[in-house]
């Protein structure tokens, strides 16, 4: 291949500029001209693309979000639309593709490949860390850290009030932010889709603390499908309980900021594995990890099936929390 592109899909993560840096210096040491396109499968649909260079890539490893910019695009779930953008990157001479995103992101560039046989490697970049076939995603780690700064803040203000605090966090369906924050911060409870506990049992768990002594208490829950749900539990402990819980949604916050050197270590490896696997005339792959080793995962298992959460991590934040 001579010509390759970049580009980012679906939710930012911190750490995507990161990749796009090793992409871009990893495809220029071994020759091979590279593209960004810009805004995703938007940009593709709307011919907007860039030619990069090594030094378009300066100062931005340390920067959250991502230089191409991003989005979702209801036209490109559409056979029509993804015949344009294929032309669009036919026309450019792009011989292959490397797409940072997510699985919803990955069910696109399958349709490239299967629909147009444009060759696509897949990088995982989201902060859920729900993409089946890996151990981490990039963005990850950042918005674990963002989140456990926040709730570090929060118990200060819950140890000094004698308050329960629930705070929620991102990550949709998957628990994984709500139970790494959750056991890192010292919660009583971690609410997620794999672990979904009765509101009586919240509030026996508030009412023993108390006797034992414990003044403040923090619950995490993951927002699920309908974010503000934590303002649904905090009504229902007052309800059953006449106990009165404060709620903090963080939000978007988890997605924004420098990424951590775990992200940036991550990004950089998965990117420069992705450019090496696209040169060697492999496609229909996703670059993850297994432990501290790169693997290649086909992207049909990947889009095929589920990574659901690992219930041990809250098990364990119960018995510290006592």
């Amino acid at each position: 291949m001579k010509k390759i592109a970049v580009y980012t899909s679906g939710g930012d993560a911190p750490g995507m500029n990161a990749a796009i840096r090793a992409v871009v210096r990893t495809a220029h040491a071994k020759n091979v001209e590279i593209i960004g396109i810009l805004n995703g499968y938007v940009g593709m649909i709307e011919n907007k693309m860039i030619t990069l260079a090594p030094r378009d890539m300066a100062n931005i490893v340390q920067r959250g979000g991502t230089i191409l910019k991003t989005g979702r695009s209801a036209e490109f779930m559409k056979p029509e639309y993804r015949a344009i953008a294929a032309e669009n990157l036919k026309k450019a001479g792009i011989e292959g593709l490397v797409c940072i995103g997510g699985d919803g992101s990955f069910r696109g560039a399958q349709a490239l490949l299967s629909e147009h046989k444009i060759p696509v490697i897949g990088i995982a970049g989201t902060i859920d860390n729900d993409v089946f076939g890996t151990d981490d995603t990039i963005g990850f780690d950042t918005a674990v850290n963002t989140a456990l700064d926040a709730i570090d803040k929060i118990r200060d203000t819950a140890d000094s009030h004698d308050r329960i605090f629930i705070v929620e966090v991102m990550g949709r369906n998957s628990g994984f932010i709500a139970s790494a924050v959750g056991l890192a911060g010292g919660a009583e409870e971690i609410l997620t889709a794999e672990n979904v506990v009765a509101v009586d049992k919240i509030v026996d768990k508030l009412r023993e603390s108390r006797t034992k002594g414990k003044s403040s208490s923090i619950l995490i829950t993951a927002e699920g499908q309908k974010p503000g749900r934590a303002y649904d539990l905090a009504e229902a402990i007052r309800k059953k309980s006449n106990l009165d819980a404060k709620v903090c949604i963080l939000g978007h916050q988890q997605r924004g900021g420098s990424p951590t050197a775990h992200d940036r270590i991550l990004a950089s490896r998965l990117g420069s594995e992705a450019v090496a696997a696209l040169l060697s005339g492999k496609a229909n792959l996703m670059i993850g990890t297994l432990g501290n080793k790169i693997v290649e995962v086909p992207l049909d298992q990947v889009t095929q099936n589920e990574k659901r959460g690992d219930t041990t991590l809250i098990q364990l934040a119960r018995i510290l929390s006592v």
